[in-house]
């Protein structure tokens, strides 16, 4: 299993709509053949900081998942009404793995 792990920087004057963005990519993602554990918001500290994470059960899966979104018509519109709102200014992408017992 890998989680994906976005750091986004976001416009503080635009969270609502990033919470819109955020509230669509959920189900998205686990109809896709990930599972999501959420977006983090900003609540005390930094004002234009957002967190999300979630997990595929292998690269393999989430660079397929990755393929696919291009195909998906609720991808495409999740991401264009993005392009439109300009909630994000920029987002880092990191992959880890879990340490189990």
């Amino acid at each position: 299993m890998i989680t994906c792990y976005l750091k986004y920087i976001i416009d503080g004057h635009k969270i609502p709509e990033f919470e819109d963005y955020a509230r669509r990519w959920i189900p998205i993602v686990n109809r896709m053949g990930g599972t999501h554990h959420g977006y983090f918001l900003p609540h005390e500290g930094a004002s234009n900081i957002a967190y999300a994470l979630f997990s595929f059960p292998s690269l393999a899966a989430y660079e397929e998942y990755r393929n696919r979104m291009a195909e998906d018509g609720e991808c495409v519109a999740t991401l264009d009404l993005e392009k439109r709102n300009r909630s994000i200014i920029s987002y880092e992408r990191s992959f880890m793995r879990p340490v189990l017992e």
